[in-house]
């Protein structure tokens, strides 16, 4: 029960009126710790509930009478404006019974509306780094008194290459007193040097290991010849499963714009997003999707976090994604709290390696799928390694020797006199210049 915390009355308050009855694994293990004020570093899955498990700790540390603001005293870095805009709902319910405010500074929204906004002082600030850096330059925001900072989907930060500005930003909050950092995967180097850089005696909790991430999920791949049969089964797909709402993810842009219009002219509602879209239409993809306007969204890995749709039943790999932690977030779009969800991957020749790295990634063996009425010919690898990746076929071993031998032999051989000037460079005696050469002259007429 979440009476067990000793959180604020009011903060309980807004917890009953949401129906928020047991606590997730990660909310029991973290908001206990976080109420301390100790240093985090969380791994939990996608949809576990994590972000309750920061929110109510910071509006509890907040908590008091109305006041006038002069500072800044919380930050939650995101990745994406999508994810940041989740989080901002989640922290209005939650501060509903309070007076407590928050901001959302993220691209793709008014520069100046935000600065007017900061003006006023928000409590809690929930924004991504490149506009968080980009106010900060424009002397609109101090973030000197800040005291808790959160640094949510840290991974994906890293892969998206916010590492300098997320560092930057940690340095303009000399004055924290908290610092928590939660990702759904264990990350790397990258990671681990943020988290030596950022955390003071952190305490680690690790509330499931990479290969449970989508243990709520099935998954499967299915092997296609070409991106044309793939486009087959993807419509087989759409045609005969059944979901109430589903994702298509690609690696590229123009492949999501290629679906979406085959999608459109046969009559399917769906939408697409990628990162060529302004905030306008990806916040229209992402509300019609909640709403049950669209049924199908065509997206790249920039909804891949932050997407938090209810129904959202299943999810196809158009393209196999280029990492395992790429994989894990796409698939965390369904299967989430509880829930079930299909995961359905369709591999042609040069994805096998891929998807064998990535089962290799997740110590889970994908469940292989054939399908009669769009059967192709390409049924994976003759031949596999113990890794599960393809035999390659071997060059023949040639002699290095003999081959310089027979090339040797096969050259055309000249004779060279030993110390015999060309005929078009002779030098003068003094050996320092070349003399021309002389023209004979032509026989005197008879």
């Amino acid at each position: 029960m979440f009476s067990q915390f000793a959180l604020h009355e009011r903060l309980l308050k807004a917890v009953a009126e949401l129906k928020f009855v047991e606590p997730t694994p990660v909310q029991a293990a973290a908001i206990p710790l976080a109420l301390q004020g100790r240093d985090l570093r969380v791994t939990a899955q996608t949809g576990s509930g994590k972000t309750a498990a920061f929110v109510l700790p910071i509006l509890n540390r907040l908590m008091g009478p109305a006041q006038v603001r002069v500072d800044i005293r919380a930050v939650i870095l995101l990745p994406t404006r999508e994810l940041a805009q989740q989080t901002l709902k989640e922290f209005e319910r939650f501060s509903q019974f309070t007076f407590i405010k928050s901001g959302l500074i993220t691209g793709g929204e008014d520069f100046k509306v935000q600065a007017a906004m900061l003006r006023k002082v928000p409590d809690v600030l929930i924004g991504t780094p490149g506009r968080l850096l980009e106010q900060l330059n424009a002397g609109n925001l101090d973030l000197k008194k800040v005291e808790v900072l959160v640094l949510d989907e840290a991974d994906r930060m890293l892969d998206m290459g916010f590492s300098e500005d997320v560092e930057r930003l940690v340095g303009e909050c000399p004055n924290r007193e908290q610092t928590m950092l939660f990702s759904a995967t264990t990350g790397g180097a990258g990671l681990r040097d943020m988290i030596a850089k950022v955390l003071k005696d952190p305490q680690h909790l690790q509330l499931n290991s990479v290969s449970e991430l989508a243990s709520g999920t099935r998954q499967q791949i299915i092997t296609a010849d070409h991106n044309v049969h793939k486009e087959q089964v993807l419509n087989w797909l759409l045609a005969n499963e059944t979901y109430q709402k589903a994702i298509i993810f690609t690696n590229t842009k123009a492949m999501a714009d290629r679906l979406y219009g085959r999608l459109v002219a046969q009559e399917y509602k769906a939408f697409v997003l990628h990162g060529d879209k302004d905030q306008k239409d990806r916040k229209a993809a992402i509300d019609r999707l909640k709403q049950g306007g669209v049924k199908i969204l065509v997206a790249t890995d920039v909804a891949a976090r932050g997407l938090d749709v209810d129904g959202l039943d299943m999810v196809i790999n158009f393209d196999m994604p280029r990492s395992g932690d790429d994989y894990v977030h796409r698939v965390g779009r369904t299967g989430r709290a509880g829930a079930e969800g299909l995961a359905i991957s369709l591999i042609c020749h040069g994805d096998w390696n891929l998807m064998s790295s990535i089962e290799r990634y997740l110590k889970q063996k994908f469940e292989r799928r054939v399908i009669k009425e769009v059967k192709g010919t390409y049924g994976g690898p003759k031949k596999v390694k113990a890794s599960g990746k393809a035999v390659g076929v071997k060059k023949k071993k040639t002699d290095a020797k003999s081959d310089k031998k027979k090339a040797v032999a096969k050259a055309p051989t000249r004779r060279k006199s030993a110390n015999r000037p060309k005929p078009d460079a002779l030098v003068s005696q003094d050996g320092l210049a070349p003399l021309k050469k002389r023209k004979t002259p032509a026989p005197a007429a008879e």
